[in-house]
């Protein structure tokens, strides 16, 4: 059986109905993200119920899916994994085994859309600081996703916010916002401080509170562009700035 829902609350209301009436052996796959906590939970119970509980996250958005070339986490007993690996190639261009801790596969899957995440937040500041000066968010990140940072998070979600293509979203703001609460809680349980994540996680409670959850995760640029005075329907053009060795007027050249 496999399964992919949206958060905990969604995943408690449709699984746990199922485990008393499921039959003695099965494989369950669950492919959310959710928190370390229910992942271990949910093995202990799969256990005691005699079904197997793989854990196997997905990396990918859905024009991946649909190629079939997206990065799977999986961690469980390795006898579990074996028996629907077959079905994982089909849908999967790699699958990355983690052990058999369930909960391992779910802290790659957060700690991985946490580095997302700032990716995201990372090309939004710097694109509105790149804007102040009249550098388009086009011309500007085309120079860094096609250079150094060519890699396709970096393309995806630097088109997406050059061209300001927040609709329909290919990755909810409002999951992403979810998923770094949990990565949070995660490193919270193992006293591993994550202050840059933090610093996202704001950005995208901003973003939520504006309206745009249900907009694509690219529509955080929309934070920092706000932060540096560029509201929608702004004309870019060159801030002045103070050039600190010039002298004032009236003074002239010393020596």
């Amino acid at each position: 059986m496999f399964s992919i829902l949206a958060d905990d609350v969604a995943v408690h209301a449709v699984i746990d109905p199922l485990l008393d009436g499921a039959p003695k052996g099965l494989v369950h796959v669950n492919m959310a993200t959710i928190s370390v906590s229910l992942a271990r939970d949910l093995a202990a119970r799969h256990a005691q119920h005699g079904l197997f509980y793989v854990s196997a996250t997905v990396f990918g958005r859905p024009e991946l899916a649909q190629a079939a070339k997206l990065t799977i986490v999986a961690a469980g007993e390795a006898s579990a994994i074996a028996r629907v690996q077959p079905l994982l190639d089909v849908i999967g261009q790699k699958t990355w085994p983690m052990g058999v801790q369930p909960e391992r596969a779910n802290v790659v899957k957060l700690a991985g859309n946490f580095m997302l995440g700032a990716a995201v937040e990372a090309m939004a500041e710097a694109s509105a600081m790149a804007s102040r000066y009249g550098i388009t968010p086009t011309d500007f990140l085309k120079v860094l996703t096609e250079g150094v940072f060519a890699a396709p998070a970096y393309q995806t979600y630097g088109d997406a916010i050059a061209n300001e293509r927040y609709d329909p979203p290919g990755f909810r703001l409002s999951l992403t916002l979810k998923d770094l609460r949990l990565a949070l809680a995660a490193a919270e349980e193992v006293a591993a401080p994550m202050p840059l994540a933090d610093v996202v996680h704001e950005s995208l409670l901003e973003a939520a509170a504006r309206g745009d959850g249900e907009r694509d995760l690219a529509a955080v640029a929309k934070v920092s562009m706000r932060r540096a005075g560029l509201d929608e329907g702004y004309v870019m053009k060159p801030v002045a700035r103070e050039r600190r060795d010039a002298p004032q007027s009236g003074q002239e050249h010393r020596a």
